[in-house]
Formats: structure tokens, sequence, C-alpha cells
């Protein structure tokens, strides 16, 4: 049989299946995920989707050809294929069928992307990447906010950017609101601390990186990234200290935090009405809590289905109705657990519960378990999109759902069911230049 001949030449195969080329197009990646909104604001939406589907194409020419050097065994998690199937089933139900496609095309398109990179790249080269292109955002972010409030002391309006930081915030930078820059910043100080004690990058960047994440978080002024944060630190001395452990009683101590947590969660639960009570005395909350109870009030009658998936709310019943009864234009639910119920269902609440879920213990056990620090970083950031998802969605979109896959994949790959299954061993790859 004649051999298929490729249309490009040698030389370009070798670049497209080399590292150098998913290195850069790694980071093309984070960086576009990272700056949605900014990207939006600047190129519209034509242009942006020209730039995700650039990168689709760039993710797939790459994978081609470095796909006899990759081992596929149980790469994708069962979690994330139910929960992805779920939701491209709900468009036979949708009121809007046409939009719901749409947007589960973009669900797929931020997931994919993630594929990629959890399968061709290393933990520590992703968290180098991440790094990159934090510190670059985060810069232009100051950099504009000094712009707007103390050079030109106007608001740019097409970037959100209220020019608050004369009077230390709240700051927007280029991610539209004081939230999302506010658990941004979360990220970035996860990954610039795993930066920096695995010295991927100089103690005096490392050092500059954290204080600019640090300034970050503190003029975004947001009460969600301080509870985000407050988390994850509490996360961070227990992980440290199930490290310390011998291993040999360590499961003695992950069975403690377990039940620990769970006689919390009791405790919570029996004075909710307490505990709404003190955060009910805040606008920020208030605004939440309506727009829960709202939701629960629209709940689709087919509770096991929900109304379908749209992704970020549309202009159009039910979500015009939750609106209109809280006074304000919400564009998600606030809550990425009731977003997909509301959405979904019970099947997907519960498909959205196990993938989160399965990702964090695995992610949780390998970071307690493993010597190197850079197992770490999934764990921190599972236990941050976890978190986060009690008072935002951004776990269901874009950077968010993206960093979601990438750790659920890396976790799966490392720690699955499917690893008594027979494998075949991969080519060897030829060295990264991170």
């Amino acid at each position: 049989m004649a051999e298929r001949r490729s249309l490009l030449p040698p030389g370009g195969q070798a670049f497209l299946g080399s590292a150098v080329f998913a290195s850069a197009v790694t980071t093309a990646i984070f960086l576009t995920a990272f700056s949605t909104q900014l990207l939006r604001s600047l190129l519209g939406w034509p242009g942006f989707l020209s730039i995700i589907a650039g990168l689709i194409i760039a993710a797939l020419a790459s994978l081609w050809y470095r796909r006899t050097h990759l081992e596929w065994h149980g790469t994708l998690p069962i979690s994330v294929v139910v929960f992805v199937g779920w939701a491209v089933l709900s468009v036979f139900w949708s009121d809007t069928t046409i939009s719901t496609g749409m947007r589960l095309v973009y669900l797929l398109s931020f997931g994919f992307l993630g594929f990629y990179v959890a399968v061709l790249r290393d933990t520590i080269q992703i968290v180098r990447a991440v790094g990159d292109a934090l510190r670059i955002l985060l810069v232009v972010s100051l950099v504009l906010e000094i712009l707007s409030g103390v050079l030109i002391d106007q608001p740019i309006r097409f970037l959100r950017i209220d020019g608050n930081i004369a009077t230390l915030g709240p700051i927007q930078g280029v991610f539209g609101t004081r939230n999302q820059l506010g658990f941004i910043a979360v990220i970035a100080l996860i990954t610039f601390a795993i930066e920096t004690a695995t010295n991927s990058i100089p103690r005096r960047v490392g050092r500059w990186s954290l204080l600019l994440a640090a300034a970050s978080l503190l003029l975004s002024r947001s009460p969600v990234a301080i509870g985000v944060v407050a988390v994850v630190a509490a996360a961070t001395l227990a992980l440290f200290g199930l490290r310390r452990v011998p291993a040999a009683s360590r499961w003695i101590w992950q069975i403690a935090l377990v039940t620990g947590l769970a006689v919390l969660g009791v405790i919570v639960w029996i004075a909710r009405l307490r505990v709404i009570e003190l955060l009910n005395a805040g606008s920020e909350f208030e605004v939440r809590y309506r727009l829960w109870r709202s939701m629960l009030s629209y709940q689709s009658q087919d509770g096991l289905q929900g109304w379908g998936w749209v992704g970020t709310w549309p202009d159009t019943p039910p979500f015009l109705w939750m609106n209109l009864a809280t006074g304000r234009d919400n564009s998600t639910g606030l809550n990425a657990y009731l977003d997909v119920w509301f959405q979904l269902g019970l099947v997907g609440f519960f498909a959205f519960v196990a993938l989160v879920g399965l990702a964090l213990v695995r992610s949780w056990l390998l970071a307690s378990d493993k010597r190197s620090i850079v197992y770490v970083w999934p764990a921190l950031i599972l236990v941050a999109l976890a978190s986060v998802s009690l008072a935002e969605s951004s776990t269901l979109f874009e950077s968010g759902w993206m960093l979601l896959i990438i750790c659920a994949v890396k976790a799966s790959r490392s720690m699955s069911w499917r690893d008594a299954l027979p494998k075949r061993d991969p080519v060897p790859l030829e060295p990264s230049p991170k």
C-alpha cells in the first residue's frame, strides 16, 4: 500500500510535534483563557472566537504530530465524560436548542484546551505557563488601573475599569469584576508560591510575583476571594501537616481530617439560620441569597433534567424572571453548584459534585503522599475552585472550567482504577525547554 504523503514538509511536521511548539501553545492558551474579558472588549466576540478556533487548530496539530509519543491509557476521567455528556444531552429538552448547542460548543472548546494542556505538559510545566500568563495579566491590570485612577482620573468603561485605585479599591483589572480579579489573584498566589518553592523561577522574581498577587487581592476588596484565601490557607496547613506524618500512619490522619470536616459541616447545617443571619449583614451576601431563593422557586418542574445548559445566563425566561425578581442583571447563578442544578437538574448536580469531588480526593492523596511539592498545586487549585463555587459560578466557564479539567485529568492519570488494565509503552518524548 502506498504510504500517505503529508501536506507539510518534514521540518514543518517536526516543528508542530516539538516540545517548543507545545510550550508556546500552552502559554497562549492560558493567556487567552485568563483574559477573555479583555479580549472580548478589544476584539468583540468574532475576534475572540477566532482566537479560540486558532488555538484549537494549533492544539489539534500538536496532538496529531505527537500522537505516537503519548500514553492515552486512562486519560479522560469518566466523571468528566458523564458531566459533559449529560450537558450535551440537555440540548434535547432545552427550550433554547440553538443557544444551548452554541454554548455547549463553547464549553467543549475550553474543555478540549484543558485536556490538551493536561496530556502534553507535565505539572511543573503547567505551573510555569500559568505563572507566566498571570504575571503578565496582573501587571497589565495594575498599569491600566493606575492609568485610569491616577493619570487620567477617568473610568475606562469598555474595559469595565472604574479607576478606584487611588482610594485603594475596589479594582477590577482586566478581569471585569473585583471578585474575578480576586479569584485570579488567589490562583496566582498558589502558582507563584509553588514556582518559588520548586526554584522554577529566580527567588527575586518569585518574591515580586507573590507581592504582585497579594496587592491585587487586597485591592480587589473581594469578600469572596478573602473567603477562598482563608479556605486555601487552612487546606495548605493541613496538607503540609499530612506530608510530615509518617506514611504508615498517614491514613489515620486522613480519616481524622475527613471526620472533622464532616462534623463541622453538620454543625454549620444545624446552625444554618444563625450563619445566614450573620452573613446577611453584608449586601454582598444579600444579593446572592435573594438570587438563590429565586432560583429554587423557579426550578424546572422536572427536577432530574433542569432547564438545559446555557452557561452564562441569556436574557430569556426563566433567567429573565430571576433577574426581575432580584432587581439585578445577573449573568450567572453566583453559585456553581446551584447553577448546575438549575440548568442540568439533579443528575447534572450529582455529576458535577462527583467530578469535583473525585478530582479533589485524588489530587489531595497524591499531594500528601508524593515527595515532590509540585503535586500540591493541583490539590490547592481544586480547593480554591470548590470553595469559590459556593459564591461564584466561574468554575463552569472559561479559565475556571479549563483548570478543573486540567486538574481532573492530571489526577486521573496518576491515580485511576484503570491502572490495573494493560498499557502500551509510549515512545519517549524529547526534552522540553521548560
